[in-house]
């Protein structure tokens, strides 16, 4: 009578060898997101199986699941793309990373996780992650206003599209306020992008400038005596992004009579990237000679 379960055991033994030696784990930058802000997760996976392992060629070598917190399962839209084949060799970790987004239907706030299964095609097994938990909460409208977006180069027979700019803040982790910038169309039933701008105090008092090229500029108050300038972009692409510390004069938005937005007062602070490298003497060319 043991016969069946013994068969069973030996049957099952190589899927548990398999999940001891390839592990699959899930990273989020964050763990609170507004609706359809972008979220992206890295997906991590390890081989300790003495033996490389071939992944990516086919397009579901890489899924994933998202589930509600009372395990009803989000609608998805369509698989990510993931294919690009690769060799990940024994004691290797390789990290693959996906925005989810686009993919599926994570408009309503609460509780989620996300689960991914890799499959081992030359095993012809899968490896399923621990589930990674996240949560989606409401922000609260501070600003909005239409704009037009230009229009490409040398196109000029057709109207432009109307596009809309709201701010938003929320509570991240109950903990911190942050500035959102989120970009849709006119009415707001679709969602171009949504991003985090930074942290910012519950008493600043945000100002919102356009410039002639459908930019919004946005300057709040971050901390004590610091404010953040961002530049988004019709796409919803932060483009510029400066902190202006408070000294002598408190920073303000600027509209110029040619519609170029600059920042009046503060002082900026100073970017690494400002800073030119040091040369060492190598690498300086020698003096000219008389």
């Amino acid at each position: 009578m043991k016969l069946p379960w013994l068969i069973l055991g030996l049957a099952m033994a190589p899927m548990f060898n398999v999940s001891a030696q390839v592990t699959v784990s899930l990273t989020l930058d964050q763990d609170q997101f507004l609706p359809s802000e972008s979220l992206p997760v890295a997906v991590h996976i390890t081989n300790q199986s003495g033996q490389p392992l071939h992944l990516g060629a086919d397009p579901d070598w890489l899924t994933f699941s998202v589930e509600a917190a009372d395990n009803f399962i989000v609608v998805k839209n369509s698989d990510p793309p993931v294919r690009g084949e690769f060799e990940l060799d024994s004691s290797q970790v390789a990290t693959k990373r996906v925005d989810l987004v686009p993919y599926f239907d994570l408009r309503q706030p609460g509780h989620y996780r996300i689960i991914a299964t890799v499959h081992l095609k030359d095993w012809n097994t899968d490896v399923t992650s621990p589930p990674r938990g996240f949560d989606v909460i409401d922000g609260a409208k501070l600003w909005s206003q239409v704009f037009g977006v230009p229009l490409p180069a040398g196109v000029s027979n057709r109207p432009p599209e109307v596009r809309k700019y709201t701010l938003e803040e929320a509570n991240y982790l109950r903990l911190q306020l942050r500035m959102y910038v989120q970009v849709s169309d006119e009415s707001g039933s679709t969602i171009f992008k949504v991003r985090s701008i930074g942290p910012m105090v519950s008493f600043s008092q945000p100002e919102e400038q356009l410039d002639r090229s459908s930019n919004l500029h946005v300057l709040y108050q971050s901390g004590a005596s610091s404010f953040i300038y961002s530049v988004i972009n019709p796409d919803g692409d932060i483009v510029r992004q400066d902190i202006y510390d408070y000294l002598d004069v408190h920073p303000r938005l600027r509209v110029g009579d040619d519609g170029t937005v600059t920042v009046f007062g503060g002082i900026r602070r100073v970017k690494p990237q400002d800073v030119p490298p040091v040369r060492s003497p190598e690498e300086l060319s020698p003096p000219a000679k008389p």
